[in-house]
């Protein structure tokens, strides 16, 4: 039987590339006659570079930038042609960040100004599209850092900077300065469609897993909202164009909005890749042998629901009439909500071997002895 083993990263445990070798290792295991092609895939987050590079191949660019709390950090982007492609996790992610640092406090210091600093070095370079990953970010400052990299710097009603990160753009008035771009396409491949400002937006839904409790979350929201009138303002053109409310606005901590603001195009991160790794031939080749779709991160939650890349995978495979599995770390998904999307099944690293802890301990072997039990029943 033929299967295609496309998954993304899973958190800060197994790259893309790494969790595909695993799955692919365990299902031999059970089945080792069947066809299997491993498509390492991403959605904007941690791994887009690295998954682009495998793919398209392209030249690696090292640039040491201003990383989450400002230390310096090295990061890397990836030069296609008049294209770059870069990923804000590589500057600002939330893997930089030690669970300790995740705090209320911390939560609304982290600053995107990296993010600024990989544009630039690959504006600087010739590039003419630039192709920004949004996701994994541990940033809750609606790309203020990044637009201040590009030379466009928010500072208060006195003309002072402020300075970096999230909470103090309460204290915004204005930007001193544009982006400068010099005509560079920007696009903004996101990870999730989440509006900038509530319930749903970037403060309230990302904010906790960055440390922000209740009362940080407000915060947050409430200078996001003030960011929002200075970007409409200084960025909206002569019809003052509001981008809080535009899909994907919230994604990366509001970097989102930022990139929108400056007039990028928005497109989805997992529906890019799957574009460019050729996940359809792949998925057309297992439809005609009557085969499997599977696919998986760390955590299949009600956010892999909102765009990213399980859903584009299994909806690709939905359209074929191809079966697709889901392996993950954790599964908080219920199956009604994982057939809505395309997902056969659905099966958790941690059920199988009694725990979190227990499936940390060895990423790669634990996912790899799931892939095995799935496959012994999946596959003929």
């Amino acid at each position: 039987m033929r299967v295609v083993v496309a998954p993304d990263s899973f958190g800060g445990t197994l790259s893309a590339t790494a969790a595909a070798a695993a799955i692919a290792d365990g299902w031999r295991r059970a089945a080792p006659d069947d066809d299997l092609r491993l498509l390492p895939l991403a959605d904007g987050g941690t791994g887009f570079v690295d998954v682009l590079h495998t793919a398209l191949g392209g030249t690696r660019h090292e640039r040491t930038v201003t990383g989450p709390f400002s230390a310096p950090v090295a990061a890397e982007w990836l030069q296609v042609g008049g294209t770059a492609y870069l990923e804000s996790a590589a500057a600002c992610g939330l893997h930089l960040v030690p669970q300790e640092l995740r705090t209320p406090d911390t939560a609304g210091r982290v600053t995107s100004r990296g993010v600024g600093e990989l544009i630039a070095a690959a504006r600087d370079a010739g590039a003419t599209e630039i192709v920004v990953g949004l996701g994994g970010s541990a940033t809750t400052d609606g790309g203020a850092g990044m637009l201040a990299a590009l030379g466009a710097e928010p500072v208060d009603a006195t003309g002072a900077p402020v300075p970096d990160g999230g909470a103090v753009l309460a204290r915004c008035a204005r930007l001193d300065g544009r982006p400068k771009l010099n005509g560079v396409r920007l696009v903004a491949a996101a990870d999730v469609d989440n509006p900038l400002l509530g319930r749903h937006g970037a403060a309230a839904v990302f904010g906790p897993q960055k440390g922000a409790d209740d009362a940080a979350v407000a915060v947050l929201d409430a200078a996001l909202a003030v960011f929002a009138d200075v970007l409409a303002t200084a960025l909206g053109g002569s019809e003052g164009r509001d981008v809080r409310d535009e899909p994907g606005a919230g994604a990366a901590g509001g970097l989102g909005a930022a990139l929108l603001a400056c007039g990028a195009r928005r497109v989805s991160g997992a529906g890019l890749v799957r574009d460019l790794v050729g996940l359809d031939a792949a998925l057309d080749g297992v439809a005609a042998s009557s085969g499997l779709a599977v696919t998986g991160e760390g955590s299949f939650d009600w956010q892999s629901l909102r765009g990213k890349l399980i859903t584009a995978v299994a909806r690709a495979a939905a359209d074929r009439g191809v079966p697709c599995l889901v392996l993950a770390g954790q599964v908080s998904v219920g199956r009604r909500e994982a057939a809505s999307v395309g997902v056969d099944a659905a099966y958790s690293v941690s059920d199988e071997v009694g725990g979190v802890e227990a499936s940390m301990a060895d990423p790669a072997g634990t996912l790899a002895a799931l892939a095995e039990r799935v496959a012994a029943r999946w596959s003929r």
